[in-house]
């Protein structure tokens, strides 16, 4: 017997605000329409292992994409000894502590209490923080960052979503900077999935994105952040 696939698959990275802004909002398809998720990894770090951050991107990035990476081995060894379900627990748990807190709150360079505070909150065991450094799970992000840009294509970012696995429409985003209401967000889906799956469709995009409504960007779910041009979809300075 074939094992069963999921409704949709979504690759995120810890540190990415608008994969977290698209995995609210597909939590909140999720909780009304009871689809199954299976939450992958992709590391922004690994995709740009052949980028010179210095020339490329802002003086913060290398360190937060360095973060995402650290985080993801954790999530690896959690899904290895715990499952999917406990990933699905644990990615809200670890990237709340890095966008539902006010500017400045986050450290990408310290993470050991943030992490083992996650793990506390998914009620997983606190000693899976020493895999931070385990350079041994990279392989294996790499391998599914591989798998997720094999569907899409490069010139991509996170998140990543597969819908209807293995078949479906891969596509990446939506980028949403706002969090609509649960009536939006199941009307909001249909429409991105509609179009996904029209036969020979490609792109819609455009470069300007608002601030994310979080806090750590300071701005609240009562305002609109300030447009930014976001060069590439990753705010890169050279190309």
């Amino acid at each position: 017997m074939s094992e069963q696939q999921p409704d949709v698959r979504f690759w995120f990275d810890p540190v990415c605000p608008f994969a977290w802004m698209t995995s609210k909002w597909l939590r909140t398809v999720q909780r009304q329409r009871g689809d199954t998720v299976e939450w992958r990894f992709i590391s922004l770090r690994l995709l740009n292992a052949h980028v010179d951050y210095d020339s490329h991107f802002p003086p913060e990035y290398e360190a937060g994409h360095t973060a995402g990476l650290r985080m993801l081995r954790v999530c690896a060894q959690v899904r290895d000894d715990h499952g999917p379900e406990a990933v699905a627990r644990l990615y809200p748990a670890l990237s709340s502590q890095v966008f539902e807190v006010g500017p400045d709150h986050y450290d990408p360079t310290d993470l050991d209490a943030l992490v083992r505070g996650a793990l506390a909150e998914a009620g997983l065991p606190e000693d899976l923080v020493r895999h931070l450094d385990d350079t041994d799970r990279d392989a294996q992000i790499q391998a599914e960052t591989d798998e997720a840009l094999a569907l899409t294509g490069k010139d991509v970012g996170t998140p990543i979503l597969h819908v209807s696995p293995p078949e479906g429409a891969a596509f990446f985003g939506p980028v949403i900077s706002r969090l609509p209401s649960d009536e939006d967000a199941l009307r909001l889906w249909d429409h991105v999935v509609g179009l996904a799956t029209f036969p020979g469709f490609a792109e819609l995009k455009r470069s300007l994105r608002e601030r994310p409504q979080l806090p750590s960007f300071g701005v609240t779910e009562q305002e609109a952040g300030q447009a930014e041009d976001w060069h590439a979809g990753s705010r890169r300075q050279k190309k």
